[in-house]
């Protein structure tokens, strides 16, 4: 097997200029226009709305933005807002040690690559829906046109042929850096220590250490809670929940039978004729 390679995010550095969202879309083929308004016209497809609720129009993952920039607004709840923040984050799919995605897969569509990242063969996707309800993070939506689970694939085919992903050469702060994974949590613990050094206490690591999912291959340094950026602070995959869930549906399955064994029994004795009654 390769070399586990993976990419860590520094939002300290994120300008929010989408040249790797940019670039995902051009590497990718994918067209510019959003799963709901597949509308073509004229041999070109219509471009999305504005959101109108922010400056970042894309609002989220989908089957055409398997990376996405997100712009977390935040302004004081005076009239004037006289203090704000603006944090943006490169979001993409985890690359789960622990990815719930391929453990529900039905028919083996997901898998781990020998670059540890997961891919999703398209050819062996049936479409069911599994891997969209248990991802935590949003990431995996459905083909509007070609009915099928789309993620990112890690630059699967540049990876092979020993290129960066097309987002991580673009970036041009070096925000998103990709590399072996065991360098790369180095380097995430050596950045968390020199902000916090520098007085930025509320800086943290998200998924490098294996506290989330056994680790993420996509691994962030955020400042703050994890939840204001929407990412679960301990997301689950689903066969934990198999024990508690089987014990509970046995349960529910004797004591129906029961009721079922004594309202019989009862039914039994109102019909059962009395051999001393007159006739």
């Amino acid at each position: 097997m390769a070399q586990a390679i993976g990419f860590f995010t520094d939002i300290t550095v994120c300008i929010g200029c989408k040249a790797c969202q940019v670039a995902c879309h051009q590497w990718n083929d994918l067209p510019a226009w959003t799963a709901d308004q597949p509308q073509e016209r004229e041999g070109k497809f219509s471009l999305p709305v504005l959101s109108g609720d922010s400056y970042d129009n894309t609002r989220s993952l989908s089957d055409v933005n398997w990376r996405h920039v997100k712009f977390i607004e935040q302004f004081s709840a005076d009239a004037n807002r006289s203090e704000s923040a603006w944090l943006m984050m490169s979001d993409v799919c985890k690359h789960c040690a622990h990815a719930p995605c391929l453990e529900v897969c039905p028919t083996g569509a997901i898998v781990r690559t020998e670059f540890d990242t997961v891919y999703i063969q398209e050819p062996a996707c049936n479409g069911c829906r599994d891997c969209v309800a248990a991802c935590p993070f949003g990431v995996i939506h459905m083909s509007a046109t070609r009915h099928v689970a789309q993620k990112c694939t890690f630059c699967y085919d540049r990876l092979k042929q020993e290129l960066p992903p097309a987002c991580a050469q673009a970036c041009p702060t070096g925000s998103i850096k990709f590399g072996p994974l065991t360098e790369l949590r180095k380097q995430a613990h050596d950045r968390l220590a020199q902000l916090r050094r520098e007085g930025m206490t509320d800086a943290r690591l998200y998924g490098a250490d294996g506290e989330v999912l056994g680790g993420l291959n996509a691994f962030y340094l955020l400042r703050g809670e994890p939840e204001t950026f929407g990412l679960p602070r301990n997301p689950i995959v689903p066969s934990t929940t198999v024990p508690r869930s089987t014990l509970w549906a046995v349960l529910t399955g004797f004591l129906v039978a029961l009721g079922a064994l004594f309202k019989f029994r009862d039914r039994t004795k109102t019909t059962t004729p009395n051999p001393e009654a007159a006739p």
